[in-house]
């Protein structure tokens, strides 16, 4: 017995194909004589693009920030870890071999 394969619905174009039906559209609804239905069909149509387009860009800006945070939060990091290397420099100097503190 073979299973039947489901079909899935169609793929949502990528953000760049979208883009460019989206500008076809447009330049049909300006330019073309159209019937009502068939400009309602592709108004119907490049709304739906929009959104897709809309939807991705929101999401690429997401991303975009978390990496800009990650990015900062990496910059903080790595200057704090400077901050607290010792400095050769910092090593206190004895000039006389008593055993005594001195403050001043």
């Amino acid at each position: 017995m073979t299973r039947k394969k489901e079909e899935s619905p169609a793929a949502e174009p990528d953000f760049e194909s979208a883009l460019s039906e989206l500008e076809e559209i447009v330049d049909a609804l300006e330019n073309e004589s159209l019937s009502l239905s068939e400009m309602i069909s592709r108004y119907e149509r490049g709304s739906h693009l929009l959104a897709n387009c809309d939807s991705f860009l929101h999401s690429a800006k997401k991303r975009l920030e978390k990496l800009t945070l990650r990015e900062e939060s990496e910059n903080v990091l790595a200057s704090d870890d400077k901050l607290c290397q010792p400095s050769l420099t910092a090593t206190p100097q004895h000039d006389n071999d008593d055993d005594s503190i001195s403050l001043f």
